[in-house]
This record gives C-alpha cells, structure tokens and sequence, in this order.
C-alpha cells in the first residue's frame, strides 16, 4: 500500500493525511445514507408492487408530468437506455398495474405521450409522504446557513461525480478491497 493512501476499514480509499479526518467523515455519513437509500428503493417497490426498470420509469414519467412536459416512450426509452421492445412491455406493465396512461401527445397526433395516473400520485403519497416528511424535518433543524453549505456541497459532489473519472498510472500495484 502507498504510504498516501490508506485502505479504511470499510474498504474505501481516501488520503491518509489526519488532517483529512473532517472531509472523510463527510464522506462517509454520505456514503452510508447512499447505502440506506439503495436498501430503501426495494422496499418501496415491494410496496408499489413494480420492478426497478419500472421504478425509474415511472419516476420519469412523474418527473416530466410534474414540469408540464410530455414524455414519450422514444424519450423514456432513452432515458432508461432500453431496446424499444422493452420500453412497450415496460410501458405494457405501467398501463396495466394502474400507473401509466397512454395519451395522444398535444400537439403531435401521430406520438404518445406517457401520463401518470390518480393511482400513481396516491400510491406514491401514500408509499413515500411519511419518509418525506421525516426526511424534511431532519432538513429544516439545519439553520439557513447550514443548509446553503449543504446544498453547495451535494451540488459540488453531484458535478464531480458527473464527470469522467482521470485514471492515473501508478508505478507500484495498489491492493484494492476483497
């Protein structure tokens, strides 16, 4: 192992520097809320009753009805980075379970455009409101101040992890976690 990184306990590398000990506690507080959000997302499909690929798909859906914009399936197809094929039986399954409906899009009769349902919007209040609303609590005990550093710093992150990662060579293997 290189004498400036060191591998932590939970496998993950970040410089050995103790000066560092503030950030990579930041790190990984965050590192462990994106584990409980990860371990969350079945349990709200579960309750939902749909796959992950339907998941996403109807939070696209969700997301694009909620900003007054029209969602086909090229377009979800896209976002999902699925096979046409794939976007109709997903599509299928949305329309069938209640969540999704096909309509003619507003302005182009020949398209489709994917509109959630009443059932959708209840089961996802029903499913998520006492999350959000425990989520928000915990986000309004932050003074104004606290919680601009916060938003600066997710969005920070956000664009850095957005970016393609710069591979480095090093000249002695590093171990890497088991």
């Amino acid at each position: 192992m290189s004498s400036t990184t060191e591998l932590g306990a939970n496998g993950y590398w970040y410089p050995g520097d103790p000066n560092s000990e503030p950030a990579r506690a930041v790190l990984e507080a965050l590192r462990g809320y994106r584990i409980a959000e990860q371990e969350m997302r079945p349990r709200i499909r579960h309750q939902l009753d749909i796959n992950e690929k339907d998941m996403q798909a109807l939070h696209y859906v969700m997301h694009a009805s909620h900003h007054r914009n029209a969602l086909g399936p090229t377009e979800l197809s896209r976002l999902l980075s699925i096979s046409t094929a794939s976007t109709t039986a997903l599509i299928d399954r949305l329309v069938r379970s209640g969540h999704v409906e096909r309509q003619i899009h507003p302005t182009d009769r020949r398209a489709l455009k994917l509109v959630p349902t009443d059932k959708s919007h209840l089961d996802m209040q029903t499913t998520l409101s006492r999350l959000h609303e425990r989520m928000m609590d915990v986000a309004s005990s932050l003074s104004p101040g606290e919680a601009d550093v916060v938003t600066r710093f997710l969005l920070a992150l956000t664009e850095t992890a957005g970016q393609e990662p710069h591979v480095t060579q090093h000249s002695d293997p590093v171990a890497g976690p088991s």
